[in-house]
C-alpha cells in the first residue's frame, strides 16, 4: 500500500524541552487515521509541522513521496485541514470566505463552493455573517474550506469541536465518505475516543511528545478480550468460590468490591448462582467488552495490553 505520510525520528523543542520526541509515523493512502493523546501530548505541534506551519528542531517529513522543506508549494497544494480552531473574515459571509480562499489556492470552480457547503450541511447561511455563526457552524464552515479544493490529505486537529450529536454523526459520515469515494486520506485527532473508535482504520497513540504505539483497529478488535465484570459485598469470599468451586483463574480485582474474570468459559447464570447460594450478595454483574477507551487509557498508563 503507497504510503502518504512517513516522519522519521521527527523532534520537535521549545526552550530546551522537547515536546516532540523522535516520531516515526506512518499513514497510508486512502485511510482514516486517528490520532489519540491526552491534551498537551504533542498532536497539534505534529500537525503543524506537518503543514509546514512549523519547522522540526530535528527528524523528516516525507508527503506523497517528497520530502518537506519550506519551498514545498506543490505538496501544501494537495493538502488540506484545519490546525486548533479555524479562522476567517468575520465580517464576511461564508460564501465570501470561500470564494477568498479558492483565489489564494488559485483552485477557480465555483460549483466545488456549493458542493462543500451542501456537504457540511450548512443551511440558510446565505446572507449571515461568519460574526455570527455559532461555534458549530464555523467548524462546518472550517471544514467545508479544507475540502473545497479535494484534497488528497485531509488533516483535522478535533474537527468535532462544538458539534451536537447529530452534527457528529453527520460528520462520521462525511469523513467516510470522503476516504471511500472520494478516495481522501484523513488524519484526525480526537479525544472523543468513541468516535474515532466507529472511523479510524489506524490508531497512533502519543503520550508526552512520544508515539508510543501505532496500531490497525483490526488489530485492536482482535485484542478485544470479553469478560465478566461484577460488584459483590465479600470480595475475599467471592474470590475463594471463584477459584475453589468455579475452578476459574483468569481473574483481577479492580477496585475494593470489584472483580473481573477473563475465563472465556466462564458462565455468567452460573456464576451467579454460585455467589448466590454461598449468601455473596451481587451489587451488579455483566458482560463487557474492551473499548478503544479501554485500549487506549492501558497504553497511557502502562498497562499490559499490546499489539
Amino acid at each position: 500500500m503507497t504510503i502518504i505520510v512517513r516522519t522519521r525520528e521527527l523532534t520537535k523543542t521549545y526552550k530546551g524541552k522537547e515536546v516532540v520526541s523522535n516520531v516515526n509515523m506512518t499513514i497510508k493512502k486512502g485511510e482514516i487515521y486517528g490520532f489519540l493523546g491526552p491534551n498537551g501530548s504533542g498532536k497539534t505541534t505534529i500537525m503543524k509541522m506537518l503543514t509546514n506551519l512549523v519547522k522540526p528542531t530535528y527528524g523528516e517529513i516525507e508527503i506523497f513521496g517528497e520530502k518537506l522543506t519550506e519551498r514545498s508549494y506543490e505538496i501544501l497544494k494537495r493538502m488540506g485541514g484545519i490546525i486548533e480552531y479555524p479562522v476567517f473574515y468575520d465580517r464576511l459571509t461564508a460564501r465570501e470566505n470561500l470564494e477568498l480562499h479558492c483565489e489564494y489556492m488559485g483552485y477557480y470552480d465555483t460549483k466545488a463552493i456549493d458542493d462543500a457547503i451542501e456537504l457540511v450541511n450548512l443551511k440558510n447561511i446565505d446572507d449571515k455573517s461568519v460574526k455570527d455563526f455559532s461555534l458549530g457552524m464555523k467548524q462546518r464552515l472550517g471544514i467545508a474550506r479544507a475540502i473545497i479544493t479535494k484534497p488528497e490529505l485531509l488533516i483535522l486537529d478535533e474537527p468535532i469541536n462544538g458539534l451536537d450529536p447529530v452534527g457528529i454523526r453527520e460528520l462520521r459520515n462525511l469523513f467516510k465518505m470522503l476516504c471511500k469515494e472520494y478516495g481522501i486520506t484523513l488524519l484526525i485527532s480526537s479525544h472523543i475516543l468513541g468516535e474515532i473508535e466507529q472511523i479510524a482504520n489506524t490508531i497512533g497513540v502519543i503520550s508526552e511528545g512520544k508515539l508510543v504505539k501505532e496500531v490497525s483497529m483490526d488489530q485492536i478488535r482482535e485484542l478485544n478480550t470479553g469478560y465478566i465484570e461484577m460488584n459483590v459485598n465479600d470480595v475475599k469470599k467471592a474470590l475463594y468460590i471463584i477459584e475453589n468451586k468455579l475452578r476459574l483463574v483468569n481473574y483481577k480485582v479492580v477496585g475494593e468490591n470489584g472483580i473481573r474474570i477473563y475465563d472465556q468459559s466462564a458462565s455468567l447464570p452460573v456464576i451467579s448462582k454460585m455467589l448466590i447460594l454461598n449468601d455473596v450478595a451481587i451489587e451488579e454483574i455483566y458482560n463487557k467488552n474492551d473499548t478503544l477507551e479501554d485500549y487506549f487509557l492501558s497504553i497511557i498508563n502502562g498497562g499490559g495490553i499490546s499489539a
